[in-house]
C-alpha cells in the first residue's frame, strides 16, 4: 500500500528541504512520534534523514523547534536551521502551504515505504 501523508511545514533552500508530515496511513493508536515526522531532505542525493524531535516554542508569529540533531525557527516567510554544535546554519523559505514538488514527494513515498 502506498503510504499517505500531509506536508504540514515545507521550508527549502537551494541544498535541501525541512518538512514536517503527518502519516495519515497508521492505525490510530500508532505513536505520536510516528505519525509527525520532521524530515530533512537533500536536493541533490534526495537523502533523507530523519530529526528526532525534542519540544517546541510558539510565541506569535515565531515558531521554534528543537531536534537533538539542531534547532529550527521560522515564520511565515522565512526561517533559520541550526546544525548541533553550530555545524551549519541554513537560511530557508517557508512554502508551507504549498504543493510539494514531484521529486520530493516521490523521495517521501520511497522512505516511508521502507
Amino acid at each position: 500500500m502506498k503510504p499517505d501523508f500531509t506536508c504540514l511545514y515545507f521550508l527549502e533552500n537551494e541544498n535541501q528541504t525541512i518538512l514536517e508530515i503527518k502519516r495519515n496511513d497508521l492505525d490510530e493508536k500508532a505513536d505520536i512520534s510516528d505519525v509527525y515526522l520532521w524530515l530533512t531532505v537533500k536536493k541533490q542525493s534526495g537523502e533523507i534523514n530523519r530529526l528526532t524531535f525534542r519540544s517546541l516554542d510558539s510565541s506569535g508569529e515565531v515558531q521554534e523547534r528543537f531536534f537533538d540533531q539542531g534547532y529550527l525557527k521560522f515564520n511565515n516567510l522565512e526561517g533559520t536551521y541550526i546544525e548541533k554544535f553550530n555545524f551549519g546554519q541554513h537560511q530557508l523559505r517557508n512554502k508551507s502551504g504549498q504543493i510539494l514538488p514531484d521529486k520530493i514527494r516521490e523521495s517521501l513515498t520511497n522512505y516511508l515505504s521502507i
